[in-house]
């Protein structure tokens, strides 16, 4: 094989889990692979979305639930993009204002990130500015159908907010977040690291909560891919994939950590100062009130088998697309969403590397209390533990019962 033999187009946001992306091509992983990778930034997930369905990109970093968006008709270019590898579990915050934590902190809410007490805080300080006659307050995610959007809800409703009735939602950017918490514009927002710590730094927000405490381990970006161009270059995806293994090797190893921030700190990738970022690869957040808060899991690149495309992750984003009204529970529906994630495609890419591979194409969600060692395929395998914050189980064999649970939920 020469080398660049495969040239491959690739969109990202510029978030601290594209750093796989970025870490393929500008440490040589990439090209030892023979591919050309070529990124592009972009400004938000609408472009993203949209430059992928008309082939300017072959494949995208892209928010979990989108590709099953694009799927199931629910975007203005409905195209067939699927997902052969994930970016990572975990990630994102909760930042509100800090007049809305002063709030919360009035009804019970505490710096140490709690979903539980900190949730029923916001239901309490919600309903008292209802009773004074204050207007709504407006939260914004990066996506309607973005991890972020289902996640917000799927908190807020299960601390007894009713997220379509009690606050507002808007979509913002990322990059745009911070700045329109400062401005007043948003009382509060759910994104991706290292957008939650710079509303801390700049003395603007307080995190009121994470992702990795409203479900553990739990997936957030993909790569998406054009179904097309998957059928017509599947040498180029395998050599992607195994590419994007060995970055993601990379981004979890603790020795490389400064190296990777220093080089997401460039103004063409994310921009922001290496300590900001070495947040998310630490776990130690900040939530505002000085005083660090440790954070187990907070996000991972690679170990827990991070990078696989488990079909249960894509059902769960289907359940929740169903539950706020973005589309039709059906036997079809539910055939899109299976087919959207593509572990077998992930397998055959990795199998020759002799790395753990997961035997299951899905698994029970929220069942693992603790690292629990799995049956694998290679190397041996550690998953979880996966907790949901309200200790509920997802399991993708009992689909409609958990659809009807939520509905009369």
């Amino acid at each position: 094989m020469t080398m660049n033999e495969h040239q491959i187009d690739a969109g990202f946001m510029p978030l601290f889990d594209c750093a796989i992306l970025i870490v393929a091509r500008e440490l040589g992983f990439a090209e030892r692979e023979g591919v050309d990778l070529r990124l592009f930034r972009e400004t938000s997930w609408a472009n993203i979305r949209d430059r992928i369905a008309i082939g300017h990109f072959d494949v995208a970093h892209m928010l979990g639930p989108m590709p099953l968006a694009c799927n199931l008709g629910l975007t203005p270019l409905a195209s067939d993009t699927i997902v052969p590898f994930s970016f990572g579990l975990g990630g994102n915050c909760v930042t509100v204002s800090n007049a809305v934590w002063d709030g919360m902190v009035e009804h019970g809410a505490l710096a140490d990130l709690d979903p539980t007490r900190n949730g029923r805080a916001l239901r309490s300080s919600i309903r008292a500015r209802e009773a004074a006659g204050a207007p709504m307050l407006r939260f914004a995610v990066t996506h309607p159908h973005s991890g972020h959007n289902y996640e917000l809800r799927y908190w807020l409703a299960g601390c007894g907010i009713d997220p379509a009735r009690e606050i507002e939602i808007v979509i913002v950017p990322p990059p745009f977040m911070a700045d329109a918490l400062a401005a007043g514009r948003i009382d509060g927002y759910c994104v991706g690291e290292p957008w939650n710590s710079v509303s801390v730094v700049a003395g603007t927000g307080h995190i009121a909560t994470v992702k990795a405490a409203i479900w553990r381990n739990s997936p957030e970006k993909v790569l998406g891919v054009r179904g097309a161009w998957a059928n017509e270059h599947p040498d180029a995806l395998a050599a992607l994939l195994r590419a994007m293994h060995h970055a993601a090797r990379w981004c979890q190893d603790p020795a490389n950590h400064r190296a990777l921030t220093e080089l997401m700190a460039q103004p063409g990738f994310l921009g922001q100062p290496a300590d900001i970022q070495m947040r998310a690869l630490t776990g130690r957040l900040d939530p505002g009130s000085g005083t660090m808060q440790r954070v187990a899991d907070f996000y991972l690149p690679f170990d827990k088998a991070a990078n696989f495309p488990w079909k249960s992750h894509s059902l769960w984003f289907y359940t929740q697309m169903v539950r706020w009204g973005d589309v039709a529970h059906t036997p079809a529906h539910v055939a899109i969403a299976l087919d959207c994630y593509r572990p077998n495609l992930y397998r055959s890419a990795l199998k020759p590397l002799g790395v753990a591979l997961p035997g299951a194409n899905a698994k029970v969600e929220g069942a693992l209390t603790a690292a629990t060692p799995v049956g694998s395929a290679g190397a041996s395998l550690v998953l979880g533990p996966d907790g949901f914050f309200d200790g509920r189980i997802f399991d993708p064999h009992a689909l409609d019962a958990y659809v009807e649970a939520q509905a009369s939920g």
